[in-house]
């Protein structure tokens, strides 16, 4: 029988959604909850914080992780064997997100206090005390210090390999991290061969996961672990293909258009190989996408020309307007504006057949602002305020639709309206959502050198729990809302 998700689950569905208010909101009722059961300080109390503090360290929130799991810490080290387990994994979190906040001297005081906590617990040869060597080896990386860095992976993976535990192929990865970061011609992922397939894996989705906090490192490792898994596993398992992918994500921002359009293709080439038409359709698309940002308009238009066979195929309307909607952005950009007009009408009218209303208002927002920038305001109008209807008000589709819907009130046709006064709109509405009617007289959001100037006025004096309410509020709303900022900006 599966068990019930728990409060922890729920918030993680939520964040994956983008939600990321609903999910704390989600984890501070469990802890209200658990604290008036067990009371503060016990050891419930201080696990439903650890998980707090991993929910705000998903969603970015890096300093108020660092408060949860200090919080997580705070009890006395217990007697209790599986109690003192997870104490231990308290302090280990306390450390990582440090590093990852570049907090570099608090987290390698709190890392080296864990290892020897870990040591006195578990001893040297456990692979309990190997858990503190990973992120050890992973902040002494951050600080350039590649040689100590080297010298205690190796020992985690030693560690690991004698245990026989899977946590070896995230060493293995940081490992490989660490040699070509080095700067020799020792190859990073040798010895594969020698390896279990589920360890290969391992590696290669360790590596993924990291390879985004430095494209260009990112890049040069995995453009060696790809060649390493299509020797091992082969170009068309799965391990290689989601090297493949995310190499092809991080080339752009690594500035290798080229690399990055002849990557999609090899993983075209083998979704085909393998008849798997939707992972097909999807790389056919981010192909069409990534032309069109190298600057190949006419490469970028025969794909898309080529992916309505793919289309057909699938007979899935959302997928019909995903493709139509792109094609007709892309034609609208090479200045072809008819054939614009005709691909972004279909895809709103391929979209109203299916169910999914998110692509439904993302195509509506698109034939609308291309209606506005053809200075058919009044069309454009009621198409974008259509595509309002059925996007999240936090959508970035939406944000962008209500900043050029300001624009056409003002009777302009280009000038595409103020993004981020949409944004702080958007993000005033979002949070007057989450508060009970009566406590505020006004919610004044303004955006001031790059981020959000909050100012409230109270209607009446709030409880102390409103107020708390209302500080986490927008401590979170701030957060979910400040990646849009940077996009909008």
């Amino acid at each position: 029988m599966s068990r019930s998700p728990s409060s922890f689950d729920i918030a993680f569905g939520l964040l994956r959604e983008g939600r990321l208010v609903d999910a704390e909101q989600v984890m501070r009722k469990e802890a209200l909850k658990v604290e008036r059961r067990h009371g503060r300080g016990s050891h419930e109390w201080a696990s439903v914080q650890c998980d707090l503090g991993n929910v705000f360290f998903a969603s970015g929130q890096l300093d108020r992780a660092v408060d949860c799991f200090r919080t997580a810490c705070s009890g006395t080290p217990s007697a209790d064997h599986e109690t003192r387990k997870e104490q231990l994994t308290y302090r280990l979190n306390l450390g990582m997100v440090l590093a990852v906040a570049d907090r570099l001297d608090e987290a390698e005081t709190e890392l080296r206090r864990n290892l020897q906590e870990r040591e006195d617990f578990y001893g040297r040869e456990h692979p309990g005390y190997a858990f503190a060597l990973e992120p050890l080896a992973d902040l002494l990386l951050r600080r350039g210090d590649v040689a100590r860095a080297r010298e205690v992976i190796e020992e985690a993976v030693g560690n690991f390999w004698r245990s026989g535990h899977e946590r070896v192929a995230a060493a293995l990865a940081v490992r490989g991290e660490i040699i070509v970061l080095g700067g020799a011609d020792e190859p990073p992922f040798s010895a594969l061969d020698q390896l279990p397939d589920e360890v290969v894996e391992g590696i290669a989705y360790a590596a993924v996961e990291r390879s985004g906090r430095d494209p260009v490192l990112g890049k040069a490792v995995l453009t060696r672990l790809v060649d390493a898994l299509e020797a091992r596993l082969g170009p068309d398992h799965q391990a290689t293909l989601n090297a493949l992918s995310q190499l092809a994500n991080i080339g752009g921002d690594a500035g290798d258009e080229a690399g990055r359009i002849e990557t999609i293709k090899k993983v075209l080439a083998s979704y085909d190989r393998q008849g798997r038409e939707h992972d097909a359709f999807m790389a056919a698309l981010a192909l069409a996408m990534a032309q069109d940002d190298a600057g190949d308009t006419t490469g970028a238009l025969d794909t898309y020309a080529r992916v309505q066979t793919r289309a057909d195929g699938l007979g899935r309307p959302e997928y019909h307007a995903q493709l139509l909607r792109n094609w007709g952005l892309a034609l609208a950009a090479a200045g072809r504006p008819a054939e614009a007009e005709e691909r972004l009408r279909a895809a709103v009218g391929v979209a109203d057949l299916g169910t999914d209303h998110e692509i439904l208002g993302r195509s509506r927002i698109a034939l609308g602002l291309f209606l506005q920038h053809a200075d058919r305001l009044d069309e454009a109008r009621h198409v974008v305020e259509a595509g309002l209807a059925t996007l999240d008000v936090a959508h970035p589709d939406a944000i962008t639709g209500r900043s050029h819907l300001t624009a056409i009130a003002a009777g302009r046709s280009c000038g595409c309206g103020d993004v981020q006064g949409a944004i702080a709109d958007a993000f005033r509405e979002f949070v007057l959502g989450r508060l009970p009617g009566d406590l505020l007289a006004d919610l004044a959001v303004t955006v001031e050198n790059g981020d959000f100037a909050i100012n409230v006025d109270l209607r009446r004096e709030p409880t102390e729990a409103e107020i708390e309410h209302l500080n986490q509020l927008l401590q979170s709303a701030t957060a979910e809302f400040r990646g849009r900022l940077v996009a909008g900006g």
